[in-house]
This record gives structure tokens, C-alpha cells and sequence, in this order.
């Protein structure tokens, strides 16, 4: 059992990211990850997300492999339960094929990041139809999930963090969808909630 979450990171990892990400530049040519390294809002936020994404990982590896050296992380013991646990792995499993299925129907239109060169189609269909930002529910509910498997006081503050952030970047991207879309996004915004 302790070794689940660095599988189920490895698994994530690679199906969410690294195939959703060949799969996009095999159809396209374009690189998906849109990250630059200037110093504005939507740039920060990727480097914030990438420190973060690394914490998770050290988080795994410590958990997994050196349990001696969890405490350090500062454990929550009362919630250290069992179904708490099970609480976790739903979470978990249900927001990977959440997110798998929004990335698919998002097509060539994926990135990580604003695409401000490559203009893509706005997907309404499948999940879009009931979120506007479905793959960033799929990623914060992914948080919550390691925080109730492995709840201590870093995957807390990871989640907490990951919501801010991930806020701030869907703020960002609705408005370069306005200005990109227009009156069509306006539209779709007044018929699908945000998150759902």
C-alpha cells in the first residue's frame, strides 16, 4: 500500500502530461507547453506550479521510501484513518479519468499554459458541457485526493496552494478567451459554471 501513491504519480504523471503532451505535438507540430520564462503574472504561476509539482513528488518519494523521515513532514494523525484513506483513493482514481477524458475532448486545442500564437477552437462538448475548466477541477481534486492518502502538513499546503494558483491562471485564461472568442465565449460563460 505505500508504494500506490508514487505509482499512481508515475501513472498520472505520464498519461496526463507527458502522452496528453507528444499526443498534441504528434497532431500539430506545436508544443503544448506554453510556459515562457518572462517575469509576468502567467509566467510566475508556471514556475510556482512547477515547485509545487516538485514538493509533491519529494512528498511521494519520503512517504514511499523513507518513512523514517515522514514526520518531518509533519503528519495529521487524526486523519490518518482508513476511510479517510479510501476518501483519498476515490479522489484520486476518479480525477485521472476525469482529467484523461477532458484532455481528449479538448483535442488539439490542449496546452498547459495561454497559446497566444496558435488561436485554438473553444470545446464545449463532453465534460465542457457541465465545467468550463474541467482539467483544472480533475487536477485540484488530485491534490485534495494525495492530501487524504497522505495527509500531513506539506500536501496541505500544497492543495491550498494549488487552488490559489490554479484560480489565478483560469482568471488569466477566461480573459484571453474573451478577447480571443468574444461574444461566443460570453455565451458559453453564462450557460457553464466555472468549476461545476
Amino acid at each position: 500500500m505505500r508504494f500506490f501513491p508514487a505509482i499512481y504519480l508515475i501513472v498520472y504523471f505520464t498519461a496526463a502530461f507527458v502522452w496528453r503532451s507528444y499526443a498534441v505535438w504528434k497532431r500539430t507540430g506545436i508544443n503544448p507547453v506554453v510556459f515562457k520564462g518572462s517575469d509576468d503574472a502567467h509566467d510566475f504561476i508556471g514556475r510556482v506550479f512547477k515547485i509545487l509539482f516538485a514538493v509533491v513528488v519529494l512528498v511521494v518519494l519520503v512517504y514511499t521510501f523513507f518513512p523514517s523521515a515522514y514526520s518531518f513532514l509533519l503528519p495529521i494523525p487524526w486523519l490518518g484513518t482508513s476511510w479517510v484513506r479510501f476518501t483519498g483513493w476515490i479522489l484520486l482514481i476518479a480525477s485521472l479519468g476525469w482529467t484523461i477524458a477532458a484532455q481528449a475532448q479538448m483535442g488539439a486545442s490542449w496546452r498547459i499554459g495561454i497559446d497566444s500564437e496558435h488561436r485554438t477552437k473553444l470545446v464545449r462538448n463532453g465534460v465542457f458541457r457541465i465545467s468550463r475548466n474541467p482539467i483544472f477541477l480533475g487536477v485540484m481534486t488530485t491534490l485534495l485526493g494525495l492530501f487524504f492518502v497522505i495527509p500531513n502538513a506539506i500536501t496541505f499546503m500544497t492543495f491550498v496552494l494549488g487552488v490559489v494558483l490554479i484560480n489565478m491562471q483560469v482568471r488569466l485564461e477566461e480573459e484571453y478567451l474573451k478577447t480571443t472568442h468574444g461574444d461566443e465565449y460570453i455565451s458559453y460563460i453564462q450557460r457553464v459554471r466555472r468549476w461545476i
